[in-house]
Formats: structure tokens, C-alpha cells, sequence
């Protein structure tokens, strides 16, 4: 898998938080009066995850992705963990860079779709002028009384696994990913080689990922099964769009959602407009050109109101 072009590198930045300093990555817009478009990660990943997004935005808008607490170079803010600490978090990251007044869309992909959601509906409801969610952000399929560490591990595999591994180098951890059936096509394409690493902290032996395994399970609780954060997408205070992908974290079809899923879920009554994003999975979806391409113009919609 390669690239037609490597996209504009961000800057990082840090926000104050509760409990210390949230790290983003930044690409600044061309003019000051530019809107601004907030890009929240999934649950396991990090800021770099959207490179190709924030490059392909950058300048038209003012981009900002955090890594959320408890991942990559947020991985020693403290918990509690959960949707609503993180939609505090992403309110805290608009404050410190004088969002209001400013239009602004809240981007989420896979969890990070729900924090979206949870910041809009709640903490940050005044401040969010536009919605896009990525595969990601209304209720998923779970069986009543299933274990949630079961569900994680089994939805999540390696992504999962990798968190209690030690990589001698990064040449193991190349060969890790290349392995996944989703990921591994793309291992070699700068942008997600950097967001492979970004995820990794040296350790006793090598290399270990940066993410809390409590945050991990606590956010994937909530997605799961915690009906405020369920029901927080029945009081969104803008029309939003979802792009779903056609298959899921494995490659598989169907993904996460599909057409009969998303009839049963009253997306009309949310204000929620579904819209597939044809040849892409779960991951690929922020990564594939005509999946940036997909979410950069439904940025752009969303912040024309």
C-alpha cells in the first residue's frame, strides 16, 4: 500500500487538563478567521491516526488531535477514564486554543465517535457547530450479560493483545501489524508507520505501548453497555453525519454497522444522516485516499452548517 503524497507534518502542543497536560498534535490554518475541526482517536489509538486527515484540512481549517488520556503522550494523565472525562478533556483542548465563536466541528472515529458525541450532547453543547462520525458513535451490537473483557478482546484482537507485549525493536513491531489483516496492508506507508510508533515507550527488554489497560477497558465499558453514553446521541444539538465503513476491524464483512443495523437504530429521530464509505474497513477509513477524501468534505459540509 503506498501513498500519492505524504502529508503536511502537524505540531505538538499541550492543553491543560485535570490532573495535568493533555498532548495534541496541531496544523495550523492559513487565516485566522478559520474554522476549526477537533479530531478525536479511537480506543487503542492515538493522535497520529488522523495524519492523513489533518494534512488533507490543514490550512482551510485550524486541526487539533489529542492523544486522549491515557494513550501515547497522554498516557500519565490519571484517571477516572470514560466518555465523560474525555468530552471534558476535548472542552478543556477548545478553551486553551479560544474556540468560541469560532465554527467548529467535532470529528470521532470508532470511540472516539462516542467522545464526539458525549461533548456535543453534554459538556461542550454551546461550543460544537458541526458533527462527523467515523464508524463509530451510536450503539453497536451486544449481546445482553456479555463479559465486557470477553467482547474487548474478541472485537479488539491484537490491538489488544500488543498491550501486555514487549517488542525487542521496531522491526518486531513492523512485523506484528503486518500481520493484521486490516492494518497490514498499510505498515509501510509513512504516516501510519509514525502512528504505529507513536503508540510505543521504551521498557525493561524494548518497546511496550503506551496505553493504560484500565483506560482501555473503562472506555470500552462505556461504549458498550453505559446507556448515558448510549443515549447521549438522542440530544445532539446539530444534525451529524456517520460514515461507516463497509467491513471491520479484521477486514470482514459485515463492519461495525451495516444497512440493517442502521434502519433499526432511529437515526432519523437523532438527526443522524449513515453514508458508506464503499472499499474501506474499520481502519482504513481515515487512511484509504477516498476515505480521507470522504471525511475531509463532510468536515467541510458540516462546518458550512
Amino acid at each position: 500500500m503506498s501513498e500519492a503524497s505524504e502529508p503536511r507534518a502537524p505540531e505538538q502542543l499541550t492543553v491543560p487538563v485535570a490532573g495535568g497536560e493533555l498532548s495534541a498534535l496541531h496544523w495550523s490554518a492559513d487565516s485566522p478567521g478559520a474554522p476549526l475541526a477537533v479530531l478525536v482517536h479511537g480506543i487503542t489509538a492515538n493522535a497520529m491516526a488522523w495524519a492523513r486527515v489533518g494534512g488533507a484540512l490543514a490550512g482551510e481549517f485550524e486541526v487539533i488531535a489529542p492523544d486522549l488520556r491515557g494513550r501515547a503522550a497522554s498516557a500519565d494523565l490519571p484517571g477516572p477514564y470514560g466518555m465523560q472525562r474525555h468530552a471534558e478533556d476535548v472542552t478543556a483542548l477548545l478553551d486553551a486554543v479560544a474556540a468560541e465563536g469560532r465554527r467548529t466541528v467535532l470529528v470521532g472515529h470508532s470511540m472516539g465517535a462516542f467522545v464526539a458525541v458525549m461533548a456535543a450532547a453534554g459538556v461542550a453543547r454551546d461550543r460544537v457547530h458541526g458533527l462527523l462520525l467515523v464508524d463509530g458513535g451510536v450503539a453497536l451490537a451486544v449481546p445482553p450479560g456479555a463479559d465486557i473483557d470477553a467482547i474487548l478482546s474478541a472485537a479488539l484482537g491484537p490491538a489488544v493483545q500488543r498491550l501486555s507485549m514487549t517488542f525487542p525493536d521496531l522491526a518486531a513491531v513492523r512485523e506484528f501489524w503486518s500481520r493484521h489483516p486490516a492494518v497490514g496492508p498499510w505498515v509501510d506507508v509513512p504516516s501510519v508507520a509514525a502512528y504505529l510508533t507513536r503508540d510505543l515507550v521504551p521498557t525493561e527488554g524494548g518497546l511496550r505501548s503506551a496505553c493504560v489497560p484500565e483506560a482501555v477497558r473503562t472506555d470500552g465499558a462505556d461504549v458498550l453497555v453505559n446507556e448515558r453514553v448510549l443515549e447521549a446521541a438522542d440530544d445532539l444539538p446539530v444534525p451529524a453525519t456517520l460514515l461507516w465503513a463497509t467491513r471491520g476491524m479484521f477486514d470482514q464483512t459485515p463492519g461495525l454497522y451495516d444497512e440493517a443495523r442502521l434502519a433499526g437504530l432511529g437515526l432519523e429521530l437523532m438527526r443522524i444522516t449513515p453514508r458508506e464509505v464503499p472499499d474501506t474497513n474499520h481502519y482504513s477509513i481515515v487512511w484509504a485516499p477516498h476515505g480521507v477524501a470522504a471525511i475531509a468534505d463532510a468536515t467541510r459540509a458540516a462546518a458550512r452548517g
